[in-house]
């Protein structure tokens, strides 16, 4: 991605993150996307489907790939809106999954020590 793209995706990356009501910080989503690609692929966290992770992935591959589909010199404004555009996709994606998977790890690790601390409760589904 250009220069001049990033610094577009950027601001408007920066727009959807204050946009946004979670008691859940930015940062801490930021830093559960590792945790909870790790935690799909082992088959631990299910609420994330196979075909939006292949979305992200393919949006992100977009972002970094030198081809673009509407690309800046034959169409500037428009060749640089589709990278923006794919940003910021991509970045409210993670933004919303990775809240809904910080509250999963909450949820779980809350269950774990309940059970943890009563073996003789039944394990609830």
């Amino acid at each position: 991605m250009r220069k001049e793209n990033r610094a577009a995706a950027g601001a408007a990356a920066w727009q959807v993150i204050q946009n946004t009501d979670s008691r859940i910080s930015v940062w801490r989503r930021a830093g559960a996307v590792p945790r909870m690609v790790g935690a799909r692929l082992s088959g631990r966290y299910p609420e994330l489907s196979g075909a939006k992770l292949a979305g992200m992935l393919a949006l992100f591959l977009y972002i970094v790939s030198p081809i673009d589909f509407l690309p800046e010199l034959m169409i500037p404004v428009l060749g640089v809106a589709d990278d923006v555009g794919a940003a910021v996709w991509l970045t409210t994606m993670l933004l919303g999954e990775s809240e809904r998977f910080v509250r999963w790890e909450r949820d779980n690790e809350a269950r774990q020590a309940f059970h943890r601390a009563n073996p003789q409760a039944a394990p609830s589904h």
